[in-house]
C-alpha cells in the first residue's frame, strides 16, 4: 500500500487535506471516500469490531479495504486538522463532498465508481454530498448521521436545542488548528471546568467556556439562538428530506440506535429515499449507543450476545465489504437479496443482575422489508386521571393534573440518546431514578417518578407479551400560566421487583420534547395563552422493545430534561438570550372532551 497526500482545491479555491490509499500496480480501482472533522490520520474510536475492540487508526482501515482492491480517500473537512478554510459546522460539506467526489473521478487511480462511509460527522458529510448527486458516487453507508431535518434531531428536538452541541463545540475547539497554533488559547480553554459551566445557565456570548474560540462559539449561539423552523433550518447539510426527491439513486444503508441521537435521521431517509424511489435504501437498527455497534451493554443494561452487529454480519468491516464488493464490484454475493430493514427488538431477558452488575433485558434480532412493519397497528393508550395507561377511553369529566416547572430545578436526565456530552453525562438505558455523582441529582436520590413535577402514567402488569416496534407520539392537551414551557414524554419499560431489583427496574426507552411557543407553526413561534387548553404533539424518537408480560407500560410527563436540553426560562424570552426564570404553572387534560393518548405501534406477531 502506498499513500499519496493531496491538497485539493474547492470551487471557492479553498484546499483540503487528502489522503490517497492505493494498492500496488497500476489501477484504476473503485473507491472509498470518508470526509471527517476528527482527523484523517487519527485514531477512530468507531473502528473496532467485537473481536478487536481496539479502535484502529484511519490508515489501518485504509489498509483493510486496499488489500481487497479498492483506493481509499480520506479527508479533512474545511477549517479541521490540515484543511484550509474556516469551519463552520454541517454546512459547507455538501458543496465540499461534491468537489472531492469530481476531483476523485478525473484521477488515474479511480474507475469512475466511489463509495463513501463513516460515523456521526462523517454519516452527515455523506448525506450532504448525496444531495447534490455528485459524478461517481455509487455507494453510501451513512453510521448514525446523515441529518434528515436537524430541528427535529441532532441539533433541536421540538424546537428545543440538544446541549450536546455546547458539549461538542467546546471539546472540539480544544482540538481546532488555531487552538494548536496558539499556545495561549489552549492554555485558556483547557483551563475551564466544562461540569461547572453547565451548572451556570444561560450562557453569554463572549462569556461561555467557549469564549476563547470565538469562530466555535459563533456558530454554537447561532444554532441555538435560532429556534423558529424557517429557511434556515432547510439549508443543504442539515435537511436531508429537502432532497429526497433528487437524491442520489444509489444502494445505501442507513444505520442508527435506540440510544443515539439518530434513529428518527435513518428512518426518515431510508422511507424518504423509497417514496421517491431514489437508490435502494436499506435500514439497520440495534440497542447501542452511538456508535458502539459491536458492544452488547450500555448504560447500565445488558442485551445479550445477539445485540452486536457482527452476531449476523460477521463484523463491521465485514459487512461494509461486502456491501461495496456488490456495488462498486458487482460480485454476485447476494447483497440485494437481503432484508431491507434490520432491528433489534429489546427484551426477553431474565431480568436478573449479570455478574457485571447489569440488568439482564436481552433481545434478539428482527426483519423485514418496510418500516414500520407491515401489520403494525397504532394503538391509543389514553392517559387517566388516577395514573392509569390504558387503551379504555377516559371518564366523561376528569380534573386536570397541575405541577410546577421550576427552571431552577430542572428534571435531570438519566440516560437516554445522548452523545457528545461527556464529561458532564453519558446515555444509554438506566433506572429512572437519581443518584449520587450524577449531573442535576440531589438528596435524597429517589426515582424520578417521585417528583412532583414528573406525572406517571402507567398500565397494569400485563398479563401477555406486547411488542412496541416504530414511532412513538404523545397527543396531549395542556395549559400553563407563562407564555412558553417544555412539555417532554419518555417511554419507559418497568420491570417488576424481583430478589435482584427489590424495587424493580424502570428502563427508559425513548423521550420526544415539544417547546410550545411552536406548537402550531415552528417556523412562526407563538406564545401561549395563559390557561388556555391546547392540543399539542410530543414526537418521540421510534423504539423496539418486547414489554414481557408482569411488565408495565410507563409513560411520565414533566417540563425539562436538563442536562439533555437548555431549560426553558418560561419568560418568552428570544431563545439562547434570557435572562430571567420564572415558575410555571402547567396542566395536563385528560377527560373525553380534552382526551390525552399515547400512540404505540404494535408490531404484528414474527412469521413462523
Amino acid at each position: 500500500m502506498r499513500r499519496e497526500e493531496f491538497m485539493v482545491a474547492c470551487r471557492d479555491g479553498v484546499r483540503l487535506a487528502t489522503d490517497v490509499y492505493l494498492p500496488e500496480g497500476d489501477g484504476p480501482w473503485p473507491v472509498i471516500l470518508e470526509r471527517t472533522p476528527y482527523g484523517k490520520r487519527e485514531v477512530s474510536r468507531s473502528e473496532r469490531t467485537e473481536a478487536d475492540p481496539t479502535p484502529q487508526r484511519r490508515e489501518v482501515m485504509a489498509a483493510y479495504f486496499v488489500q481487497h482492491g479498492y483506493a481509499v480517500v480520506y479527508q479533512d473537512c474545511r477549517g479541521r486538522y490540515g484543511s484550509e478554510g474556516e469551519f463552520i459546522k454541517y454546512l459547507s460539506d455538501g458543496e465540499d463532498g461534491f468537489d472531492c467526489c469530481a476531483w476523485i473521478v478525473t484521477q488515474a487511480f479511480c474507475n469512475g465508481r466511489i463509495g463513501t462511509m463513516g460515523l456521526s460527522y462523517a454519516a452527515h458529510t455523506q448525506a450532504a454530498l448525496g444531495c447534490l448527486d455528485p459524478p461517481g458516487l455509487a455507494a453510501q453507508i451513512l453510521d448514525s448521521g446523515g441529518f434528515s431535518d436537524a430541528w427535529q434531531g441532532g441539533i433541536r428536538r421540538g424546537g428545543a436545542f440538544e446541549l450536546k452541541q455546547a458539549s461538542w463545540a467546546f471539546n472540539q475547539a480544544l482540538l481546532a488548528p488555531e487552538t494548536k497554533a496558539d499556545p495561549v488559547r489552549a492554555a485558556a480553554l483547557k483551563a475551564e471546568d466544562l461540569v461547572t459551566w453547565f451548572h451556570r445557565f444561560p450562557w453569554k456570548r463572549g462569556h461561555s467556556p467557549v469564549r476563547h474560540a470565538p469562530d466555535y462559539e459563533d456558530y454554537l449561539f447561532e444554532q441555538w439562538e435560532h429556534g423558529a423552523r424557517d429557511d434556515y433550518w432547510q439549508r443543504l447539510g442539515i435537511f436531508a428530506m429537502g432532497w429526497h426527491d433528487r437524491y442520489a439513486a444509489v444502494p445505501s444503508v442507513h444505520m442508527s440506535s435506540w440510544y443515539d441521537p439518530y434513529p428518527r435521521t435513518a428512518t426518515e431517509n431510508f422511507c424518504g429515499l423509497r417514496e421517491h424511489g431514489r437508490g435502494t435504501p436499506s435500514l439497520i437498527l440495534g440497542p447501542w449507543t452511538h456508535g458502539n455497534r459491536s458492544q452488547t451493554a450500555f448504560g447500565e443494561v445488558e442485551f445479550g450476545p445477539e445485540a452486536t452487529i457482527d452476531s449476523w454480519a460477521g463484523d463491521w468491516r465485514a459487512f461494509r465489504l461486502r456491501f461495496f464488493d456488490r456495488w462498486l464490484k458487482e460480485s454476485a454475493n447476494g447483497v440485494e437479496d437481503e432484508p431491507a430493514v434490520r432491528v433489534f427488538v429489546m427484551g426477553g431477558g431474565s431480568g436478573r443482575r449479570t455478574e457485571k452488575g447489569l440488568l439482564d433485558h436481552g433481545g434478539r434480532w428482527r426483519s423485514g422489508s418496510d418500516w414500520p412493519f407491515a401489520g403494525t397497528r397504532m394503538a391509543r393508550f389514553h392517559l387517566h386521571e388516577d395514573g392509569r395507561l390504558a387503551e379504555a377511553p377516559p371518564a366523561a369529566e376528569a380534573a386536570p393534573l397541575e405541577w410546577d416547572s421550576d427552571p431552577r430545578h430542572p428534571v435531570p436526565t438519566i440516560g437516554g440518546a445522548i452523545t457528545s456530552m461527556e464529561p458532564v453525562i453519558t446515555g444509554g438505558p438506566m433506572d429512572q431514578r437519581e443518584r449520587e455523582g450524577h449531573f442535576g441529582c440531589r438528596p435524597p436520590y429517589l426515582p424520578l417518578a417521585s417528583r412532583a413535577d414528573v406525572l406517571v402514567f402507567q398500565t397494569p402488569p400485563l398479563e401477555a407479551d406486547v411488542e412496541v416496534i416504530g414511532p412513538v407520539t404523545a397527543e396531549l392537551w395542556i395549559a400553563t400560566d407563562a407564555p412558553d414551557t417544555d412539555i417532554t414524554a419518555k417511554l419507559v419499560d418497568v420491570h417488576p421487583a424481583s430478589a435482584d431489583y427489590p424495587q424493580g427496574f424502570a428502563m427508559n426507552l425513548c423521550e420526544g420534547i415539544l417547546r410550545c411557543r411552536y406548537r402550531d407553526d415552528p417556523a412562526a413561534p407563538s406564545p401561549m395563552v395563559a390557561g388556555q387548553p391546547t392540543r399539542i404533539t410530543v414526537e418521540l424518537f421510534p423504539t423496539a422493545n418486547r414489554f414481557l408480560a408482569g411488565h408495565r407500560i410507563r409513560l411520565d410527563i414533566a417540563s425539562s430534561e436538563f442536562p439533555h436540553y437548555d431549560v426553558n426560562p418560561q419568560t418568552g424570552e428570544p431563545e439562547g438570550a434570557a435572562r430571567r426564570m420564572r415558575v410555571a404553572v402547567n396542566s395536563l387534560f385528560c377527560d373525553a372532551g380534552r382526551p390525552s393518548a399515547l400512540l404505540l405501534p404494535l408490531a404484528p406477531p414474527e412469521a413462523g
